[in-house]
């Protein structure tokens, strides 16, 4: 880096280095954190699955598991995702009067047509007076508790929505605020527009913005922060099946990339290693061995990305249903292969160039709030 970086400072939270963990549905929940917790020493902050406020409200069993912190988790990060201003700063009391979390984070980013199409994630951001009256109720339900928001460039490259809703965040009290240098429109596809961060940045000098979209690496990381002047960055998709990028990014935005030793390059014994602890991890949390390893699965090709393994063995590694039957069949693997050249790079989902589907006639006003319901609360995957 050309200049020291500073700490990210959220509220009484002093964040270094200053890296945080994406919210993604069905990824970032407990044993997921701890992975990365421990690659990165504890270091960095790491945010919840997003949760549905509705949901919380009426403490649903499913949600009130997923917001389960490790005892150390400090600070404690929960994302939530509402549309209903009073919904929401229920939403927030609960958590700041039930001491459930230390930050609070809102999802204005989710691409998803099931969430669009009810004016929902990406989509609600173009309604300002709505945005508007979300982080004012989410702010004044935190209490001391520091709200922040995740975004995305806007709806489409016709109707963006970042630099207004930047300012309203500022107006209303967020103490930081994550942009995805995409719209909705991109989904995952394409490349991710820094500048965007950068002009944000401008926009906004008031408080941290933090850039998100296509960070594969740690270098990756310390060129945006580079590039863009932004306080900090959100990695996603780049680090599924690398939790030991938190390492990596420890070690650059420390200034020790330039070791050869600093950065994390497991081989595929040790890949195999974390893949079983993984698992573990995940019956431990669900309570049940077979259903852990069944939740696992997902995560089976990201993590042998690259490496040599043949087709009939990666399928056969995504149905077990065991430990012993996951250990079993990554023993029969070559496991002396070193960390492949291939296996960095773009990861997840990559789909883009979109048409976003949004409630009839949403465009035509962006202050004519009407027509959002409550069924536009879903629990699903976004930012």
């Amino acid at each position: 880096m050309p200049e020291p970086v500073s700490p990210l400072q959220i509220g009484p939270h002093t964040v270094w280095p200053p890296v945080v963990l994406a919210p993604m549905a069905g990824i970032t929940n407990a044993p997921f954190r701890t992975l990365c917790r421990e690659f990165s020493g504890g270091k960095g902050l790491f945010v919840s699955e997003m949760i549905t406020t509705r949901a919380l409200v009426e403490r649903n069993e499913k949600t009130m598991q997923l917001i389960h912190f490790d005892a150390t988790e400090k600070p404690r990060s929960i994302q939530l995702y509402g549309v209903d201003p009073a919904i929401v700063g229920k939403a927030v009391r609960m958590i700041a009067e039930e001491g459930l979390a230390d930050h609070i984070d809102l999802n204005f980013g989710c691409p998803v047509p099931k969430v669009t199409r009810k004016g929902g994630g990406s989509a609600l951001p173009y309604k300002r007076p709505l945005l508007r009256a979300i982080l004012r109720e989410a702010v004044a339900g935190a209490g001391d508790l520091p709200v922040t928001m995740k975004m995305r460039k806007g709806i489409d490259d016709d109707h963006t929505t970042y630099l207004d809703a930047g300012r309203i965040a500022v107006e209303e009290g967020v103490t930081a605020i994550a942009l995805h240098g995409r719209t909705a429109a991109q989904h995952y596809g394409g490349t991710a527009d820094w500048d965007a961060i950068a002009r944000l940045k401008e926009h906004v000098p008031e408080i941290p913005v933090l850039g998100n979209g296509d960070i594969w690496s740690a270098q990756d990381a310390l060129r945006m922060v580079r590039e863009t002047g932004c306080d900090g960055v959100v990695v996603g998709r780049g680090c599924l099946g690398r939790p030991w990028l938190f390492a990596d990014l420890v070690a650059a935005f420390e200034g020790r990339a330039a070791d050869p030793g600093a950065l994390a390059r497991p081989s595929l014994r040790q890949v195999a290693d974390v893949m079983v602890r993984h698992a573990t991890l995940l019956g431990e949390w669900i309570g049940d061995e077979s259903r852990g390893v069944i939740d696992f699965r997902k995560h089976v090709a990201w993590y042998l990305k690259g490496f040599a393994v043949g087709s009939q063995m990666r399928g056969r590694l995504a149905i077990t249903s065991s430990l012993a039957e996951l250990r079993a069949g990554l023993d029969e693997l070559e496991l002396d292969q070193p960390w492949p050249s291939g296996a960095d790079g773009p990861r997840g989902r990559t789909s883009g160039n979109n048409r976003v589907v949004l409630p009839d006639g949403w465009l035509k006003d962006p202050y004519d709030c009407a027509g959002i319901t409550e069924d536009a609360e879903l629990d699903t995957s976004g930012g």
